[in-house]
């Protein structure tokens, strides 16, 4: 099998306590003992002028990175910001994106990470919840952060425009600052490096409190383990920069990723497929990470051996799974396998992964080095289930987050003793690798981005024609997951699904809006008339079933 090697990766079963997956190395002090500006200068000392990303055929050196990044943190000190403020970014894969990652924690605050296509409603939450006083915002989503200034902290919006515009506010903001270059004192392990939102059990996004030593123990020994298999990547090589930076998994596995290899990011804002062909084919990269959907429409494209896949060194997938046949035939057609990984926002992400031995049908692999992993039982989350029977997926390691930021209760609930819950259930087979099963949680898994059911209803509730709506996952070839409403209308409305769609898109980011609206003249309920999720989503299964 591809991967299988000997190294310092090997697993071994304990025979004792089989849930338990033991490595033969530790984890790397040095990483954890580093701050993110710490280690920014690490990778300006050994790679120094190369690009460290490039933009509209401009790049950016490692050491002009670091110099941005620390005039931009002198205008941020100088506006007020200190040591654990939130600062929010609302920015797609642009270099302001890198250039205020780099800025806000070098100061010591705290990056809030925002999807810039939220609309008002998600965006005033957040803002909320993190109380950011401070936001930098891509000019398209200006007017959604203006709208919702009023009801929220804010009191300092600065607008990023066409990366490289001299005269744009972000540029003319960063100018601003004097000579000095303001730095916090940080302590890794102690100290926020940012807030990433996720879905809650409560409907309620929250955010996973990540310091500045989770980050980077979330992608350095998964670092380790691809290189092994790959080979070292050239300093100066190419990354393709499609997944989203916002995301933890674009933020770890590409940013730093490439960082830590002094790599050249080729940001892409916007993945779109003629393009994305193009840029390969023209720019020749060692390593592209990207969701299934990205992979499905690579392996999907006209003639798509001509454009030079088989050069890529490395492709990594995250956020969902990739089809056991995909995987399968991109590896064909290409010559290259998809490393995938499993992980969870709380764990910065990386906590499981296929690169140890290569695939195995429907398995997330095993835990990387440093993560221990638990199958328990769902009620108490106390007793050890054998290999083969599921239970709830648990794992400790240095990448699991601090906490959930203001939510005590939710806290308590996902971190016990050191160990994270993750709502996931699982089993495991005697040789420790791992299949997800269900989910404890309902979370839609649309394209690697998590939907929670009970924020879609409740907004289709607020329309006046909706008597009844429940929300499911439902399979999607291409998203892994989709979004579909089943609502019982009032008798006389005349609403049609493309209205309530339109009435949800007003309301909600796009990936969380309904992708199919079923109308029913009644929903299936308990005897105590309580809706059954659950009888839908076997009927769904049922359909998708038969249509294999």
């Amino acid at each position: 099998m591809r991967g299988a090697r000997p190294c310092a990766g090997v697993v071994e079963v304990d025979v004792e306590r089989p849930w338990l997956t033991v490595y033969g190395d530790e984890f790397s002090k040095e990483t954890a003992d580093v701050s993110l500006t710490r280690f920014l200068e690490e990778a300006v000392r050994r790679y120094g002028d190369s690009p460290a990303m490039t933009f509209g055929g401009e790049s950016t050196s490692y050491e002009e990175l670091l110099e941005r990044s620390g005039r931009l943190a002198g205008a941020l000190a100088e506006s007020g910001v200190g040591k654990g403020d939130r600062v929010a970014l609302m920015l797609p894969n642009v270099p302001e994106y890198v250039i205020s990652f780099f800025a806000v924690v070098r100061i010591g605050a705290v990056v809030t990470q925002v999807n810039p296509i939220y609309v008002e409603r998600e965006l005033e939450h957040i803002l909320n919840n993190s109380g950011a006083r401070t936001i930098i915002v891509h000019e398209s989503a200006y007017p959604r952060v203006t709208a919702v200034r009023e009801t929220t902290p804010l009191e300092s919006i600065v607008v990023a425009g066409e990366a490289g515009e001299p005269d744009s506010e972000f540029w003319r903001f960063l100018e601003s600052a004097g000579s000095s270059v303001p730095e916090a004192e940080v302590d890794p392990a102690e100290d926020l490096a940012a807030i990433q939102y996720t879905g809650g059990t409560t409907g309620v996004s929250k955010g996973a409190m990540l310091t500045h030593r989770n980050i980077l123990a979330g992608t350095e020994k998964t670092i380790e383990l691809l290189l092994e298999d790959e080979g070292d990547l050239p300093p100066g090589g190419k990354a393709v920069a499609v997944a989203p930076l916002f995301h933890i998994f674009g933020l770890t596995m590409m940013l730093v990723f490439s960082v830590r290899q002094g790599l050249d990011m080729l940001l892409v804002p916007r993945f779109q497929p003629d393009e994305m062909m193009q840029l390969i084919e023209r720019e020749r990269p060692v390593m592209l990470a990207g969701v299934a959907t990205l992979y499905m429409a690579l392996h999907g494209y006209p003639e798509m051996e001509r454009y030079g896949l088989d050069r890529v060194r490395l492709y990594t997938s995250g956020g969902a799974s990739v089809p056991l046949g995909l995987l399968r035939s991109f590896e064909r057609r290409t010559g290259r396998p998809i490393w995938e990984g499993y992980g969870l926002s709380e764990g910065a992400p990386v906590s499981f992964n296929t690169y140890l031995r290569g695939p195995v049908g429907g398995s997330i692999g095993v835990p990387v080095p440093g993560t221990d992993a638990r199958i328990v039982d769902i009620e108490t989350g106390e007793r050890d289930m054998p290999f083969g029977e599921p239970g709830e997926l648990i794992v400790k390691g240095p990448q699991v987050m601090a906490g959930y930021w203001e939510m005590p209760e939710e806290t308590e609930s996902a971190l016990r003793d050191g160990w994270l819950h993750t709502g996931d259930i699982a089993r495991m087979d005697e040789d420790g690798y791992l299949y997800i099963v269900d989910r404890k949680k309902e979370m839609i898994n649309a394209s690697g981005y998590k939907v929670y059911p009970r924020e879609v209803e409740e907004v289709l509730y607020g329309h006046e024609a909706v008597v009844e709506a429940v929300v499911i996952g439902v399979p999607d070839e291409y998203r892994g997951e989709t979004v579909k409403a089943f609502v019982v209308k009032k008798p006389e409305s005349g609403v049609s699904a493309e209205d309530l769609a339109s009435y949800c898109k007003e309301r909600l980011a796009a990936y969380k809006t309904p992708k199919t609206i079923e109308f029913r003249e009644e929903l299936p309920k308990s005897a105590v008339g309580k809706l059954l999720k659950r009888v839908l989503v076997e009927e769904e299964r049922e359909k998708a079933a038969a249509n294999q």
